[in-house]
């Protein structure tokens, strides 16, 4: 069987892939943020698609815009060839950190807004954002990046149903030792019991209109019980 998410949640063997992803694209458009350039045609031409992540990756962290290309001007004359074009949106983007089992993103103030307000702007970046921008992505993003198309999608390493082990897989056991008394249920099938219970205080909320602070707390308790 399987259980049904009330909200998408991370899996916790994927996070750091996850939040690699995250730094690696614009959260926007779902582009490379990585501009063209020779260190980018390198990374591209590898073949092990590993070192091809890494690579795309340390070259598309530190940028904090997806680069839009500038407006043509029919005024100005070419000089020499035409620059790469990103074709990027334009939006800020974040520097995402992990703490435990939450990913937070902060962007910092642009050079050349006013002064006065600098305290960067900080959110927490949900499973559901996170899947939002990765349903973004195009498979030609994704082969850029990497990432197998048949076998490592990002949007497949953020749970929205969990598998239920069958009962031979969790078998319950004697109390006594004697077979024949009282039974226990093995540790597997009470975290699955957790789990459904979280699970429909998470379905309630959306029901009764819970304050969002208070549903929020509910959703990460669901991520802690299947993250554990």
């Amino acid at each position: 069987g399987v259980i049904k998410l009330a909200t998408p949640v991370y899996h916790y063997g994927f996070m750091t892939k996850v939040k690699k992803i995250l730094e690696t694209v614009c959260h926007n458009c779902g582009k490379i943020k990585a501009l063209e350039s020779e260190e980018l045609k390198h990374a591209l031409s590898l073949r092990d698609r590993k070192r091809r992540f890494d690579a795309v990756w340390r070259l598309s962290k530190p940028r904090a815009v997806c680069e839009a290309d500038p407006p043509d001007d029919p005024d100005q004359p070419m000089k020499g060839p035409a620059p790469p074009k990103h074709g990027g949106c334009g939006n800020a983007q974040p520097d995402i950190r992990r703490t435990g089992l939450q990913l937070w993103a902060t962007w910092k103030p642009r050079k050349g807004e006013d002064d006065e307000d600098t305290t960067p702007d900080k959110k927490r970046i949900f499973p559901q954002d996170a899947l939002n921008t990765f349903r973004t992505l195009t498979d030609e993003t994704l082969e850029m990046m990497g990432l197998s198309l048949d076998y490592a999608r990002p949007e497949w390493m953020i749970l929205s149903a969990l598998p239920v082990p069958p009962p031979p897989v969790r078998p319950s056991i004697s109390v006594d030792g004697s077979g024949q008394g009282q039974r226990g249920e093995d540790d597997l099938t009470f975290k699955l019991g957790d789990i459904i219970r979280a699970n429909q205080a998470v379905l309630r909320t959306e029901v009764d209109g819970t304050p969002d602070h208070i549903k929020v707390d509910l959703c990460d308790l669901l991520q802690y019980h299947i993250a554990t």
